[in-house]
């Protein structure tokens, strides 16, 4: 088990709580800690306690009207008209008691999560109660506050001076961090998710390629509905290789969503825990091979909370330490503790099963089209190659 890895948390992300009812909950974050506890594969000398992002941090990104925004309405003193401008009080983000706090708590973990890699602490940390990767500069979206991947990019940038490669495999499209850098070019964005005709944010085509400065460093490849594992690793493990090679970074940021997989309510891809081991191994290579290892992870969107987010996020932490070769069971004192408030039965293993799904009709068409939008993704950085020979 490698000790030069940092797993920022804290029992107070549960504090990030829209109502009971609400598809955001983070719980998983809870489950995900206590399985690689059980596992014996986490333990006090990986654990860095997260801080709370100041305004002037949070100012980083977000307008300061906005922020103060926040803060009247966990307090119950911002008027339902005006939250909603704000994108507060909606169904995706109702406005909660404290609200600013926990929100600034999960900015500044993720800020804890840079510096323990860039002061040269750790090689990589994991915050998995970050990546909301959908909040504005002055407004809420898509269950998420703040933004703390943004602001942990620009806060990279202004202390630390480093290109960053940013890449986003949540199902939904990472729009708040794209248009935050979509004219730097020192900041380069990869997401890789469902494509908008079908799902939220409705964004993430491939001619969205950054502006002015930026253009060409902004990179997504929105894959069709219903793509299973094998289309959908195809795509990220070729379009990451050629980004990377392409903008050379000096420090890795991934969000993992993991709302791509077959079981989550919220999307419809058919992704397995395949993708899952895949997605970070991947990463963790590319970190060595072009970042000298810094590599800060956060989570992100995740709906099956019980089935696949501890499961994938554990896979993970279990990948950035070096003990990915872990499969069967997963552990009986986990599943024991865990069941009786679960409302599906816990899956019994690390993978899923080979016949998780019935066969997908369209299997063939969907794979043509998303290997005609990876090369179309890619297209900026091939012709750029060609005209270079």
């Amino acid at each position: 088990m490698s000790q030069n890895c940092a797993f920022v948390y804290s029992e107070d992300f549960l504090q990030y709580k829209f109502h009971d009812d609400h598809p955001f909950n983070q719980l998983r974050v809870k489950l995900t800690h206590d399985l690689l506890r059980t596992l014996g594969a986490l333990d006090d000398r990986h654990i860095i306690a997260p801080r709370m992002a100041t305004d002037d941090e949070l100012a980083l990104i977000h307008d300061r009207s906005y922020i103060a925004a926040v803060k009247a309405a966990g307090r119950g003193e911002l008027p339902e008209t005006v939250a909603l401008n704000y994108g507060l009080g909606t169904e995706d983000t109702p406005v909660f008691p404290n609200m600013h706090e926990a929100s600034a708590l999960l900015v500044g973990s993720t800020l804890t999560a840079v510096d323990a890699v860039l002061s040269g602490r750790v090689e990589h940390a994991l915050n998995l109660g970050g990546g909301l990767h959908h909040g504005f500069r002055g407004k809420a979206s898509g269950f998420c506050v703040y933004n703390d991947s943004a602001v942990a990019i620009q806060y990279i940038r202004e202390k630390y001076g480093l290109r960053v490669l940013y890449v986003d495999t949540d199902a939904h499209h990472g729009d708040g961090v794209q248009w935050a850098f979509y004219d730097d070019p020192n900041v380069c964005t990869f997401s890789i998710h469902e494509t908008g005709r079908y799902l939220f944010p409705g964004t993430g085509n491939v001619n969205e390629r950054g502006h002015g400065a930026g253009y060409g460093y902004s990179f997504n490849i929105p894959v069709d509905a219903f793509t299973e594992d094998e289309s959908w690793l195809a795509a990220y493990t070729t379009a990451l290789r050629e980004i990377a090679d392409f903008f050379r970074p000096d420090v890795i940021v991934t969000q993992n969503g993991v709302d791509a997989h077959y079981y989550d309510p919220l999307t419809h891809l058919s992704v397995t825990m395949k993708t899952y081991r895949v997605i970070p191994r991947l990463a963790h290579q590319i970190a060595h091979e072009y970042c000298g290892g810094r590599w800060i992870a956060v989570g992100g969107g995740g709906y099956d909370i019980w089935r696949v987010v501890p499961r994938a996020w554990a896979l993970l932490w279990l990948e950035m330490t070096d003990q990915a070769d872990v499969f069967g069971p997963l552990p009986a004192a986990w599943r024991e503790r865990w069941q009786p408030l679960s409302p599906v039965a816990l899956p019994l293993e690390w993978d899923d099963p080979d016949d998780l799904y019935p066969p997908i009709p369209r299997r063939a068409e969907i794979n043509e089209k998303n290997a005609h939008t990876v090369e179309k993704a890619l297209s900026f950085i091939r012709r750029s190659h060609s005209n270079q020979l």
